[in-house]
């Protein structure tokens, strides 16, 4: 866990989006037993962050409930600027 590489572009990318004033918060399946390895190859590697939650639930289909807009980016294998884009999903009912 401490000896692994960050993803090709993720350093840049995540630092230039804190830059830009956007509140970035990593969000881990890792247990409180691993915060302060991974806070340290946070450190080691040079990202900017607010804040890091552990104890995400591992695998299938969670949601995150909050009285305020939540964005989430989702990891699909590269790191690059933000676009818009037009997806389905699940809302409380009116």
């Amino acid at each position: 866990m401490g000896t692994c590489e960050p993803y090709p572009d993720a350093l840049e990318i995540l630092n230039k989006w804190y830059d830009e004033g956007h509140i970035i918060t990593f969000f881990t399946s890792r247990t409180e037993e691993h915060r302060a390895i991974t806070e340290y190859w946070l450190k080691k590697h040079g990202f900017k962050y607010h804040g890091l939650l552990v104890g995400k639930p591992r695998g299938g289909n969670y949601h995150w409930i909050d009285n305020h807009l939540v964005k989430a980016t989702r990891f699909k294998g590269k790191f690059t600027d933000l676009v818009l884009a037009n997806h389905t999903i699940e809302v409380f009912e009116p």
